[in-house]
């Protein structure tokens, strides 16, 4: 049997879902949506750009042009809807991935010219289980001026350019040639490849124009947490260590944590995840025979005391394969881009378990994620924190280690695997939050609402890392999403800016409690779940937002920004089958009821029909659902309120199911 020794306070887990870019950019004044400017070095700086992305809902689905042929591919249904929905022609797009579940399917596209695909011009199509397309995303663009697609600049050339600029070298990852759209409409053609600095940890991918050789873009495939370090002498002391026995999921490890099928291990290491300092070899072995992992930290004492280096290998190894588990059921397959080894023919690339590197001696104050594209290993990297005597060591702050992890599954998730997507300001902002979301759910032992804050163990204050924390107060924290009129780029990436968002949504607690939201509108809450099992509480309804709503933000970048017209987003096969639906209205509209239903799949959470009446600013709704699942207790009905945001009404759940 496997034990570990670990510093989780509850493993029941939610995760906050995916949002949407949308056709409706952002004043002038603010990029934050389009653009992010990246501060590479002291001299130098270059400005990311994504082009608008549209997004759009098909109600209860539309045909495709292959709809009355059973034989058709994924991929010859996704080129065959883009073509005709866009009136573009075979040589303008190229299939990319895609998966089928059981609920639904994602295929993912690209732009592309004489053969060449587009870095940042990407669409997704979403099909329910009648293969119907209910969701269609586009960043694609209509190009001025598109640059000749035979390079005059070398690959060796380039590559030297972005290794002088990035202070690296090139990791021999396969480079490419790509289109990059830019900012004026016009289009450079450049050659992709990876630059990393062991050193620093920086690891970058470059574009370099292939015909004037300047650096034009890059991709920060590191994900850093940002901190607030006011060190205060109060004492927090860890909330207890416990062994848990045999905490993996054989369902979807199916060879345990310490096997990729063909090779067993007894250190922390397996086919999702390895942990270690300093070198891959150095691992923490089995405190005893039959996958023992006993240590016993010492606070008293410094972190890099052998004890306490082990503790944290162990602690980190069993989060990410928790993690690891937990997601998989949930969607973040092998076909959905996860981090594994071995994939057991089960679809994506493998050979890009996590790696977790404790204790990192490149770092102090802080801890980061790597997310290269799928087929390339997630890095995590935990740094000591020297706030406190001895130091503190961020690798035993669950949340922290949550945090980064979830970078990994948010930057896979969004964009088909390539790992691209989160680099707006905007988009890197939500990403923030999303990490923050997770560890702020890891914690959850109750239906309480508490303010909830990230990192105060390792600099031993309450108020932890933050700005604010979250929380359902105002006063608490008076961030809001107009905030970002007047937040620059380095408050934001000080945690002051994107992660308020998730103040909103500040507790669904195992009862589903209190869902408040501060911002205009969250498209965040669209599902597009895939079903693997039957759902046993009310948390796994919040997980099924989570997960599967970050394949359907498969174009380039997710974001806040809403549609000006009014999308109902209805109870379809593709979206949450258990929980009901956000609807969203202009003030012009007036709302007299909705009705809507869908179809019974044996052994879940069912919505018959969801009723609502605007009465004013404050209303209420009542969700009505049965379940056959006889083993499965069932909620009866969900009240939700209709509130006023900014220019919108939107109707949000509120109390408990009851």
């Amino acid at each position: 049997m496997v034990h570990f020794r670990h510093f989780l306070n509850s493993i029941v887990v939610a995760v906050l879902c995916g949002s949407f870019a949308s056709a409706s950019p952002w004043p002038s004044t603010l990029k934050h949506s389009t653009h992010r400017t990246r501060d590479v070095s002291k001299t130098l700086q270059i400005e990311v750009f994504h082009p608008t992305s549209t997004f759009e809902t098909f109600n209860e689905g539309i045909d495709h042009p292959l709809s009355k042929r059973d034989d058709a591919s994924l991929e010859e249904t996704a080129l065959a809807f883009v073509k005709s929905h866009l009136q573009i022609d075979d040589g303008s797009v190229a299939f990319r991935s895609g998966f089928e579940g059981e609920v639904s399917s994602h295929a993912f596209v690209r732009q592309i010219h004489d053969g060449i695909p587009f870095a940042n011009a990407v669409a997704n199509v979403a099909l329910n289980k009648a293969n119907k397309v209910v969701a269609f995303g586009s960043s694609f663009v209509k190009a001025k001026n598109i640059a000749s697609s035979t390079p005059s600049v070398t690959l060796e050339s380039a590559i030297a350019t972005a290794e002088q600029a990035l202070s690296g070298k090139f990791n021999e990852h396969p480079a490419t040639l790509e289109f990059l759209v830019k900012d004026d409409d016009s289009v450079v053609l450049t050659h992709v490849m990876q630059i990393q600095n062991e050193e620093t940890g920086t690891w970058f991918e470059a574009f370099v124009d292939a015909h004037t050789g300047e650096l034009v873009s890059i991709t920060d495939f590191v994900a850093k947490a940002s901190y607030r370090v006011l060190p205060f002498q109060e004492e927090l002391l860890t909330q207890g260590f416990q062994v848990l026995t045999d905490p993996q999921d054989l369902t979807v490890s199916p060879e345990g944590w310490h096997s990729d099928g063909t090779t067993s291990t007894t250190v922390t290491a397996g086919n999702n995840a390895i942990s270690f300092k300093g070198a891959q070899t150095a691992t923490t072995s089995q405190s005893s025979p039959g996958l023992n992992f006993i240590f016993v930290q010492n606070p008293d004492v410094a972190p890099t005391t052998q004890v306490n280096v082990d503790a944290a290998r162990v602690n980190t190894f069993y989060i990410v394969n928790t993690m690891h588990d937990l997601w998989y059921r949930y969607g973040f397959t092998e076909a959905a881009f996860n981090f594994q080894n071995n994939n057991f023919g089960n679809g994506g690339r493998g050979n890009d378990r996590v790696t977790i590197s404790v204790q990192d001696a490149n770092g102090i104050d802080n801890a980061d994620f790597a997310t290269p594209p799928d087929g390339q290993s997630g890095r995590m990297r935990m740094f000591l924190w020297d706030l406190t005597n001895p130091m503190r060591d961020g690798a035993l702050e669950n949340d922290i280690v949550v945090h980064e992890n979830t970078h990994g599954l948010s930057n896979r998730l969004t964009g088909g695997g390539t790992g691209r997507c989160l680099q707006t300001l905007e988009a890197g902002g939500m990403g923030e939050g999303w990490s923050d979301a997770m560890a702020d759910w890891t914690e959850k032992t109750s239906a309480a609402v508490p303010d909830e804050v990230l990192g105060q163990y390792v600099i031993d204050d309450p108020a932890g890392i933050r700005s604010h924390p979250y929380s359902t107060s105002a006063d608490v924290n008076p961030l809001r999403y107009s905030s970002l009129q007047t937040l620059n780029e380095t408050l934001a990436k000080f945690g002051k800016s994107f992660s308020f968002s998730l103040t909103a949504l500040s507790d669904f607690g195992l009862g589903l409690t209190s869902f408040i939201t501060y911002t205009p509108l969250l498209w965040t809450l669209m599902a597009f779940p895939l079903r693997l099992r039957p759902i046993p509480g009310p948390l796994d309804i919040i997980i099924i937002f989570a997960l599967p709503s970050l394949f359907s933000a498969a174009f380039l970048p997710p974001g806040f920004s809403h549609p000006p017209e009014a999308e109902v987003l209805k109870s379809t096969g593709l979206l949450i089958p258990n929980f009901g639906q956000l609807q969203v209205f202009p003030l012009d509209v007036e709302i007299e009821s909705t009705r809507e239903s869908m179809s019974v799949v044996p052994g879940h959470y069912h919505l018959l029909e969801i009723v609502g009446k605007h009465v004013g600013q404050w209303s209420s709704l009542e969700l009505l659902s049965y379940n056959e699942d006889e083993f499965t207790p069932l909620p009866r009905r969900l009240e939700v309120v209709i509130t006023l945001h900014d220019d919108d009404i939107v109707i949000l759940p509120t109390h408990n199911i009851v």
